[in-house]
């Protein structure tokens, strides 16, 4: 079975992340992220570029999870897509594009915190299907072979 993949950001929540709703009642998370880009240099050194700055948006359970784990300044991975869009208002065009995040989460390699797995299920991902090969317990009956 071939390995799905999708788009991914990483960066850094550039603004405060702010929660609404759709006019449909699901939860909307807004933020700009901030990605720091740099060139290696022949001596491999990096030269740190410009900064961008992006617009990055989720819809229901990652944004209510979203609105609720994440502060301006967290270092973050993002997995999703990449939408253009533009509108209208006021007689005046808008174009841009923007990270529509199906996930989100703290970057593992920049961030520092603790795990709380005391509220997991029997049912969860810790499952026997990602569970370690079990080994054969010894037995105390003689085998018999022919």
């Amino acid at each position: 079975m071939a390995i799905h993949t999708h788009q991914s950001i990483s960066g850094f929540v550039a603004s405060e992340p702010q929660l609404s709703y759709t006019e449909r009642g699901d939860a909307r998370l807004y933020l700009k992220i901030g990605i720091e880009h740099y060139r290696k240099e022949p001596d491999n050194t990096f030269t740190q570029l410009e900064t961008t700055f992006h617009d990055l948006v989720a819809y229901r359970g990652a944004a209510e999870q979203g609105a609720e784990r994440l502060a301006k300044g967290d270092n973050i991975i993002a997995d999703g897509r990449v939408r253009d869009y533009s509108y209208e208002r006021n007689g005046q065009r808008f174009e841009g594009e923007e990270f529509i995040a199906s996930r989100i989460g703290h970057d593992l390699a920049r961030t520092r915190y603790e795990v709380d797995r005391s509220g997991r299920s029997a049912s969860g991902r810790d499952s026997a299907a990602f569970a370690a090969p079990q080994q054969p317990t010894p037995s105390n009956a003689t085998a018999i072979g022919m």
